[in-house]
């Protein structure tokens, strides 16, 4: 499981020159079963993507189509880490090891 941290480069202003391609993009993944959850960091920085990827490199190549940066208007960070604790109704995030 990994854990995208977004941070914006430039002004809101260009990046929401972006944001529709960057929620299509976001569909795309949410459909593969790839990103489980995503939103606004506050205040308005970045934002954050939980992703079930096979590999970093995987999901890595990923990022790298996300018209955010494509456009070169964010910057990514990606934490990985092993869930083997949820909440009920999310257990399907637990990963045995």
């Amino acid at each position: 499981m990994f854990v995208v941290s977004l941070t914006y480069k430039k002004p809101i202003a260009e990046v929401e020159l972006h944001l529709a391609a960057h929620i299509a993009y976001l569909d795309q993944y949410f459909a593969s079963g790839t990103f489980v959850a995503s939103g606004r960091k506050v205040p308005r920085t970045g934002g954050i993507i939980l992703a079930k990827a096979v590999s970093r490199a995987v999901l890595e190549a990923i990022l790298l189509q996300d018209p955010f940066c494509i456009a070169d208007v964010a910057e990514f960070e990606v934490l990985e880490f092993v869930p083997t604790k949820t909440a009920p109704g999310l257990e399907q995030l637990i990963e045995v090891i």
